[in-house]
């Protein structure tokens, strides 16, 4: 049985694992464990985890992404 890994968006209520900021990345591993980061920390492990993830979505873009305003 083959079994495929789909990284669902992040949401303003996702956290940072070491810090709990809001988390702009999501690292997911084979075994379909995943791991949320906020920018800073996602700098500090990329090197080390990109090699190792099965699926990587990153929304840093969104930091330099003016607010929105809601009326």
């Amino acid at each position: 049985m083959e079994t495929t890994l789909t990284a669902v968006p992040l949401k303003a209520t996702d956290r940072c694992d070491r810090c709990q900021a809001q988390a702009y990345v999501r690292v997911v591993l084979p075994a379909g464990t995943d791991l949320l980061f906020c920018a800073h920390h996602w700098g500090a492990y990329e090197d080390a985890l990109r090699p190792q993830a099965a699926a990587i979505v990153d929304e840093t873009h969104r930091l330099a992404e003016p607010a929105t305003a809601q009326a």
